[in-house]
């Protein structure tokens, strides 16, 4: 997730090591094989297991049904990362078929499978006879709440297709929305963590990258030049900072106007000198997430929320897919985004007149239409890699200038390559995957990625 958060110049660090990839447009293969491994070995493998178990039991179908949902949204992460990947053969190592060399399919066959399991599963939810679940942790067994998720993450699949197939985007939207999807926070998909089970994203900048993750410049500048109330909500500066151990209290500042995001295109070398020619003490002077409020070890990881679908049905309205009102949908996609930062941290929690004043200042301009609800999108998806990585790609907003560094690979970054872990085990079906797809690279773009 930090990785495609550079590629979308949210968040960036100078330093080379485990972090080199984004911040340089360079592949790094340890780096991106994360999301293959736990959607594979922590996702699928589990919810094929939980499929074959009860999909012929009466009495668990919603759990059933929920189990499809949640591999849906698995697949649709792997498939927009990396193009073909394993699906129909995925996850059956530990089934009586014990296919450990799984076959790769295509990102079309997958979406149009995608598509299906989440209209199913969304349709048979509530079924006479099933048990509630009231133990699954997501939304306590609330089949009106799993349906709106379900219709939500339907959406978001069928506003992929705008591009390479908009009839058949129309036609997705269409379902979904008259499905019922996720327009109020209280319905929003979130994984909930705790000391026990901490954040991934916050348990990496409060850890060993605690000092070497910024802010990155385009993200910062964007917020300040909109007078945008998020920044000082999600925004800390360690002024005068020479060192990670100089990140202390005493010296945070959250003014909007003091915050100094990092250019892009730095190595730790050029870092220093940037840092240098703005008068910063160090590059450790740059602008940080703050992992006391938004990035703290407790904090939720968001999977869908309403403020990223009323975006995203604003879009659908100035596309002419359904009937309604794109300057409310836009509007209340912004509001619902910062209300939503302020249940990370009490102390982030954004006062309604500021929201109120945003808004009116920032009224949806249908000239540009497509951009604004596109840009506020990369905004309301912050720390969601995966998702503001996809947007980003699919919409083609916001309108970020190329990652300047001297060695970069490729303009930008397209799509992560195969771990070196899935090549060394099954080489076979990963070569006739690329013979389809093109070149293992960066600048391969998946399906729905068009110029």
């Amino acid at each position: 997730m930090v990785y495609e958060l550079g590629i979308v110049q949210q968040l960036i660090s100078p330093n080379s090591g485990v972090l080199t990839g984004a911040n340089y447009n360079q592949d790094n293969r340890a780096s991106t094989q994360n999301n293959w491994q736990v959607y594979y070995r922590e996702v699928v493998k589990n919810t094929k297991d939980i499929i074959r178990r009860i999909q012929d039991d009466p009495t668990r179908q919603d759990l059933y049904h929920m189990t499809r949902i949640l591999q849906a949204n698995a697949f649709m992460v792997l498939t927009d990362t990396y193009g073909w990947v394993p699906y129909s053969q995925a996850g059956l190592g530990f089934s009586e078929q014990q296919i450990f060399f799984p076959e790769y399919d295509s990102p079309e066959f997958i979406y149009g499978e995608i598509i299906r399991e989440l209209t199913e599963a969304s349709t048979a939810l509530g079924a006479a006879g099933s048990n509630v679940e009231s133990g699954e942790i997501l939304y306590g067994g609330n089949v009106d709440q799993w349906r709106r998720f379900a219709n939500s993450l339907l959406l978001r699949a069928g506003m992929r297709l705008s591009r390479v197939d908009p009839s058949r985007a129309s036609q997705v939207v269409q379902t979904a929305f008259a499905g019922g999807v996720i327009l109020n926070n209280e319905d929003n998909a979130l994984v909930r963590h705790d000391n026990n089970f901490l954040n991934p994203i916050g348990n990496t900048l409060n850890a060993t990258e605690a000092a070497n993750v910024y802010m990155a410049e385009p993200f910062v500048n964007y917020l300040k030049e909109n007078n945008d109330p998020r920044l000082q909500a999600i925004a800390v500066r360690y002024v005068g900072a020479t060192s990670g151990t100089e990140h202390t209290v005493d010296r945070q500042n959250f003014a909007p106007e003091v915050q100094i995001g990092m250019p892009m295109g730095l190595d730790n070398v050029t870092a220093v000198e940037r840092a240098e020619s703005l008068g910063l003490a160090s590059f450790y002077d740059f602008t940080q997430i703050d992992r006391r409020r938004i990035t703290k070890l407790n904090a939720p990881n968001f999977i869908v929320t309403a403020s990223q679908t009323n975006l995203l049905l604003a879009e659908a309205v100035i596309r002419g897919w359904i009937a309604g009102d794109a300057a409310s949908y836009y509007s209340e996609g912004i509001r619902l985004h910062m209300e939503q930062i302020g249940t990370y941290d009490e102390d982030s929690v954004i006062p309604e007149e500021e929201i109120a004043a945003y808004l009116a200042a920032n009224p949806l301009d249908d000239s540009a239409a497509l951009e604004l609800i596109n840009t506020q999108y990369w905004v309301s998806s912050l720390l969601n890699g995966p998702e503001a990585f996809a947007n980003f790609r699919r919409s083609g907003f916001p309108a970020l200038d190329p990652n300047p560094y001297p060695g970069r690979e490729v303009e930008f970054i397209n799509r992560l390559t195969y771990p070196n872990s899935e090549i060394s085990v099954n080489e076979e079906n990963v070569r006739q995957a690329i013979s389809q797809q093109g070149p293992d690279n960066l600048e391969t773009r998946v399906w729905w990625h068009t110029p």
